[in-house]
């Protein structure tokens, strides 16, 4: 959600008061959150400048509370991806949760350096007395470790991102191998039956033998079933 502020001092000196105005679709969680400290404490919030950095220290305390959420939901999807069971249908679900997380993170990291950019204009403006300047310096230290905070869960969402491709490849390839190992497997009774199927005139033993057919038959499951013995022997199977 996007929101502007309009700040309108009634007088050019720092005494004033002033004025806050924000514009806004709907009702911001931040808002209602300084509202309810504001009703508790009545004197934290003297002018209109100090409403401004509140908000920013509010939305960086809100921010950093959904950092930790994105964190422990990571964990979960991390615990899943990590026990080594992952079918098709549990990536999908994996990877539309890390691309709601990814998400979620970026708009927290855009909202922060637009929070950068606006204390940043207000300190460099001189609209700040002393402690508002050491307040807004305070909340600038926040938002530069929420910034690493945000890069760490980029990385683990990478991580996690590139862990869930990798064992959907690994699927594939155990898909992929059952097929080539079933078409090896294959290829010495196609050959049998490719030589026992030709008519050719001559010195052809088995053809009029008449036990020719249930020796062909023997001959060729028995060139399929001693390969795949010898593959499961091997460990290829699995």
């Amino acid at each position: 959600m996007r929101v502007a502020f309009i700040l309108n001092l009634v007088n050019d000196d720092l005494k004033s008061k002033g004025v806050l105005f924000s514009i806004h679709d709907e009702d911001v969680p931040v808002f209602r959150l300084l509202r309810m400290r504001a009703r508790r404490a009545p004197g934290l919030i003297e002018d209109a400048k100090e409403v401004l950095l509140k908000l920013f220290d509010a939305d960086a305390e809100y921010s950093a509370d959904t950092l930790e959420g994105i964190y422990v939901n990571l964990e979960k999807v991390s615990a899943q991806v990590l026990s080594g069971d992952v079918t098709d249908a549990l990536a999908g679900e994996v990877l539309g949760a890390i691309a709601r997380h990814e998400d979620l993170n970026g708009r927290i990291r855009r909202n922060m350096m637009d929070t950068r950019r606006a204390v940043s204009f207000m300190m460099r403006s001189k609209m700040l007395n002393a402690e508002q300047f050491e307040e807004a310096r305070q909340i600038l230290r926040d938002i530069d470790s929420l910034d690493s905070h945000t890069a760490f869960l980029f990385d683990k969402i990478n991580f996690l991102m590139d862990a869930t491709v990798g064992f959907i490849n690994i699927n594939q390839n155990k898909i992929i191998k059952i097929f080539s190992v079933a078409s090896v497997a294959l290829l010495p009774p196609t050959l049998i039956a490719s030589v026992y199927g030709m008519n050719f005139k001559g010195f052809f033993p088995e053809l009029e033998w008449a036990y020719g057919y249930p020796y062909a038959v023997a001959l060729m499951a028995a060139s399929a079933v001693v390969p795949m013995w010898y593959f499961r022997k091997r460990g290829w199977l699995k």
